[in-house]
């Protein structure tokens, strides 16, 4: 089975008391939590009723690349997939420009696939270029008034074109539909919409593809404009969850890329989960490590050190994941997503000399998509680079990974590796599920229920109850 690589020989130093044996040390525990999880899925999946403890249980994420890839072979045109796979095929003939409306995890996995494995400036290439597929933005994911009306600026002037390779269209993303964020753009954007087709009540329904629960506002709403193509995310599959559900799967597909392929690498992961021995198990030896880092070696802090600029997207997403899976009853590591050689020019010097309060995992690509790029012999040798003539990018990009991490091991500044054979669909699947369940196996292990999010619930009901006149704090202004 293909698998992704964890290794952590940058933690087994004699500084951090952390070894192979006192690695074993945790394997009953891990092996318990890993039983938890799985036991967690099939209890979800029954639909027997859950204990209070164990409430919310959303554990639906982590069966779901299977049962997607299940009805897809049986039924390919009628199953989920196939309709996701029609639908964005439709959308990329139809219109130029998608815009995406999200905030969470109801936009972040599809930013991370975007950034990932399109072209670096897919945004900036002819349509010819792009495959036939739209141009991406991503809004309703803060208030910012400028950004958004930049955006209304950029689609407006194209308004007046009705060709169909010039138009647009919207995708708006939200379980509930009350996020008040993205509710807001969506109401503004939809104005917009309104105006450009001329109040056609048909011709708006067919520019917007909501993907939301079976109920709530932003159902109702799809209901009320008459949208005929609804995405629902699945019951037991929370936000930050959500990923390889509708909510990453058809802006994926309406990107062009190969969301079986997803699905694939998910379940491959799935399946290593499952049935890999706990010493070789990567879900459990993350876990281990980060868990053991974080009680005994004091290492609240967990960078993951993203090496290249594609995975960033990738980084920022897991932040949401394990902040917010983690971040309760005042406990929970910090996690940090930082970007190499980039980030070395201004977090390095922290990391090297700083307070040795961090984990460092290094999320590694080991094959270029791309030729590597050469340095090349030039006339003008004043920056003294023909000595490096024959080098690559990638070989460049190695020997600062190998020198970073020498020099941190010198030092006893604990790292470990997180490595991908390539960056596409399937290893992209695979670290995803990866992560999510990495997630909720430390969740089980350190007893904290990984579902929910009691602390973002409560800024929202502040919020609302402070624009609606129902509350007598009033903060003072930022602007």
């Amino acid at each position: 089975m293909k698998c992704l690589r964890f290794g952590a020989r940058g933690v087994m130093t004699d500084r951090h008391g952390l070894n192979e044996k006192r690695l074993a040390e945790l394997v009953p525990e891990l092996a318990a939590a890993r039983r938890e999880v799985l036991a967690d899925a099939d209890q979800w999946a029954a639909g027997t009723p859950v204990p209070e403890e164990k409430r919310p249980l959303d554990a639906g994420f982590i069966d779901l690349p299977d049962r997607l890839l299940t009805d897809f072979q049986k039924d390919k045109e009628n199953s989920q997939v196939g309709q996701i796979m029609a639908k964005a095929d439709w959308v990329a003939q139809e219109f130029d420009r998608v815009v995406l409306l999200g905030i969470g995890g109801s936009y972040m996995g599809a930013r991370a696939i975007f950034e990932a494995l399109c072209h670096p400036y897919h945004n900036e290439l002819s349509r010819a270029r792009r495959n036939n597929r739209p141009r991406f933005y991503f809004e309703g994911n803060n208030v910012d008034n400028d950004s958004l009306a930049g955006l209304l600026d950029l689609l407006e002037q194209e308004a007046p074109q009705p060709s169909a390779n010039r138009r647009w269209m919207i995708v708006v993303i939200s379980k509930s539909g009350g996020t008040l964020e993205t509710a807001v753009a969506f109401r503004i954007l939809l104005r917009q919409l309104a105006n450009e087709c001329g109040g056609d009540p048909a011709e708006i329904a067919q520019r917007i593809v909501p993907i939301t629960g079976p109920d709530g506002r932003l159902h109702n709403l799809s209901e009320a404009l008459g949208c005929p193509d609804v995405f629902r995310i699945p019951d037991g599959v929370g936000g930050r969850f959500s990923v390889l559900a509708p909510v990453g799967l058809f802006p994926a597909a309406t990107m062009g890329l190969d969301i079986i392929q997803l699905l694939d690498g998910a379940s491959a992961m799935n399946r290593h989960f499952r049935t890999a021995d706990p010493e070789t198990n990567c879900v459990l030896q993350f876990v281990g490590v980060s868990h053991w880092m974080e009680k005994e070696g004091h290492c609240p802090i967990r960078i993951l050190s993203t090496w290249g600029k594609r995975l960033e997207a990738v980084g920022l997403w897991y932040d949401q994941l394990l902040a917010e899976s983690l971040g309760k009853e005042e406990r929970g590591a910090t996690p940090l997503t930082i970007v190499n050689t980039r980030d070395l020019h201004s977090r390095g010097q922290q990391h090297q000399d700083g307070r040795r309060d961090k984990l460092i995992t290094n999320l590694v690509v080991e094959e270029s998509n791309r030729k590597p790029l050469s340095v090349g012999v030039s006339e003008h040798d004043q920056d003294a680079l023909n000595a490096l003539a024959d080098k690559t990018l990638p070989d460049i990009l190695n020997a600062a990974f190998a020198g970073t991490n020498q020099a941190y091991w010198d030092v006893d500044r604990p790292t470990a590796d997180l490595i991908l054979p390539k960056l596409d669909a399937f290893w992209l699947g695979q670290l995803f599920q990866m992560l999510m369940l990495a997630t909720v196996v430390e969740g089980r292990l350190i007893k904290i229920n990984p579902y929910g999010q009691p602390g973002v619930e409560m800024y929202k009901r502040n919020m609302n109850a402070i624009l609606r006149g129902e509350s007598s704090w009033q903060p003072k202004s930022p602007g």
